[in-house]
């Protein structure tokens, strides 16, 4: 089946399986849902990925993180979409409920986080924020 839109798929699966109460959620894996996973495992909101299989057949499997029994990603949400790309410079990269939260943003030097990118002076794409 084709996809207008893997990030999202991505970002949907991990939203509905947060509130679902799921141990983990498994996807087609890419290497940018593999560049995701692990900034969302780097500043926490995940407690770990990984990829599975080869080829065509490769799985992204990643589990989810909770604390004191509810899920630690309160809102995941699409910013930038295949119709309606954002894009902004280091300086004007978003802040997420006052610092509280993260923009993942896609740049010349991989996807980070908005710290990361304002810290290295880089602007990008602004994939999505995690609250």
């Amino acid at each position: 089946m084709s996809m207008s839109d893997p990030i999202a798929d991505m970002l949907t699966r991990i939203r509905n399986g947060s509130r679902a109460g799921m141990a983990g959620v498994s996807m087609p894996a890419s290497r940018a849902k593999a560049a995701v996973a692990e900034v969302l495992r780097d500043e926490g909101y995940i407690a770990g990925f990984r990829v599975e299989g080869d080829g065509a057949r490769r799985r992204l499997n990643v589990e989810l993180k909770y604390f004191e029994g509810a899920p630690v990603i309160e809102e995941i949400r699409r910013v930038s979409s295949p119709g309606c790309r954002v894009y902004a410079r280091s300086g004007e990269l978003p802040s997420v409920r006052g610092g509280l939260g993260v923009a993942l943003v896609s740049t010349s030097k991989g996807v980070m986080s908005d710290k990361s990118a304002r810290e290295r002076q880089l602007g990008g794409e602004v994939l999505c924020t995690v609250f």
